[in-house]
């Protein structure tokens, strides 16, 4: 008879181990389905290239240059989010096409463009952070 490890789970069976939880989600890690990794991959591509252009931007800003139009770096936020959003969402949807199933047709759906979308919120804010307080001090 096995005996549970207090949490509700049934112990394994003998001559198994049961994985922690960090070699768990470390396997999950390297594991990743590919639609997933695409649809990660798609905007943080999108982020870093315009992310970049926003950060010379901002220390060119910085460091005193005379740019036409002048201080605008809030609407430049605000584009770098719009295309972070916009193009992660499109290329997402291009490059991750839905489970099929049995046959060989690629369906596209909404389904793919909104995994684009909800991958490339989080990534937008996580690469605007790193440039501001990672990448900015170290540029000014």
């Amino acid at each position: 008879m096995t005996v549970g490890d207090g949490a509700g789970r049934p112990a394994p069976p003998d001559g198994i181990r049961r994985r922690g939880w960090v070699e768990v989600r470390w396997r999950q890690f390297r594991n990743a389905p590919r639609p997933i990794v695409r649809a990660v991959l798609s905007p943080l591509v999108v982020a870093i290239v315009v992310g970049s252009l926003y950060l010379l931007y901002d220390v060119a800003l910085s460091r005193g240059v005379v740019l036409p139009g002048g201080d605008l770096r809030t609407l430049a936020v605000l584009v770098f989010v719009v295309l972070v959003l916009v193009v992660g969402t499109a290329v997402t949807y291009l490059i991750v096409p839905q489970p099929t199933g049995p046959g060989t047709q690629r369906r596209r759906s909404v389904w793919s463009a909104a995994l684009g979308f909800f991958a490339a919120v989080p990534i937008a804010y996580l690469v605007l952070v790193v440039e501001a307080q990672v990448l900015r001090p170290l540029l000014v």
